[in-house]
């Protein structure tokens, strides 16, 4: 049986990150069913960043795997705790020699970017229902990046997508992906 954090991520993957484009190489990974999700139990940093670990060897051992999303439902709900995992799990990668290997993106549902307000809607274009951590695999990251025109539009096209919809767009999105998939 598939976790319902597992479920309202997968939904969220479809009907925000692919149908609004946030990531113009996911829709690929979608269809191919290359994305791996897992539901981690960590509540602590420590457990978090070994979990963390463990599906970079995963991901080694699992080349059909194109890229993993590890969420966690049981902890990090505040963002800054998030953030210091964010921190080092970033750390860990480089010293576990998964530099330039493997990259982190990170998701929350309370994100907001360093240099924005917490009201911007442009904050939703990293908002997910859960607390999670996107392993991904540097090589395919940089083919994606070559054959794609202009790929530092990228982030500009999303906030100005995000602002045009608009914050109260966003927040019914989320909440729908939560209460339907419940």
């Amino acid at each position: 049986m598939t976790h319902q954090a597992i479920t309202q991520t997968r939904e969220w993957v479809s009907s925000v990150i692919v149908k609004y484009n946030f990531c113009p190489f996911a829709r690929k990974e979608v269809e191919n069913n290359c994305i791996h999700y897992v539901l981690s139990p960590a509540d602590k940093i420590d457990d978090a960043v070994m979990d963390m670990l463990d599906q970079c060897v995963q991901l080694d051992q699992n080349p059909e795997r194109e890229t993993t999303l590890i969420l966690f439902d049981n902890g990090f709900s505040d963002f800054e705790d998030f953030l210091d995992l964010v921190d080092l799990a970033n750390a860990l990668l480089v010293a576990q020699g998964f530099e330039g290997k493997y990259q982190i993106a990170n998701f929350h549902p309370d994100y907001v970017f360093a240099d924005s307000e917490e009201d911007d809607a442009a904050n939703y274009t990293n908002r997910a229902p859960y607390p999670t951590l996107h392993l991904i695999r540097e090589l395919s990251m940089s083919e994606a990046l070559d054959n794609y025109n202009e790929p530092e539009s990228i982030p500009e096209h999303n906030i100005k997508l995000a602002r045009r919809k608009g914050i109260d767009f966003w927040q019914q999105l989320l909440a729908n992906i939560k209460k339907t998939s419940a």
